[in-house]
């Protein structure tokens, strides 16, 4: 992968996004969740945000041919 192609991924609004959502999803999950079960479902998702940017880049680097 290229210097460009790196820079150009960190500095994603899409990245950040699903940074921020994994990352907001953790406190969540201690804080306002009222059980193991929410917690561990808060958790997921904010992974399954994490999962979804990763799929979808992966398609657009492929479409790309890289």
């Amino acid at each position: 992968m290229k210097k460009e192609d790196i820079i150009r991924k960190l500095t994603s609004r899409k990245f950040w996004c699903a940074i921020i959502a994994w990352l907001t999803s953790l406190p969540t999950a201690w804080v306002l969740a009222e059980s193991p079960y929410a917690q561990a479902m808060i958790i997921i998702t904010g992974i399954g945000a994490l999962v979804a940017y990763l799929f979808a880049e992966a398609k657009v680097d492929c479409q790309k041919g890289k």
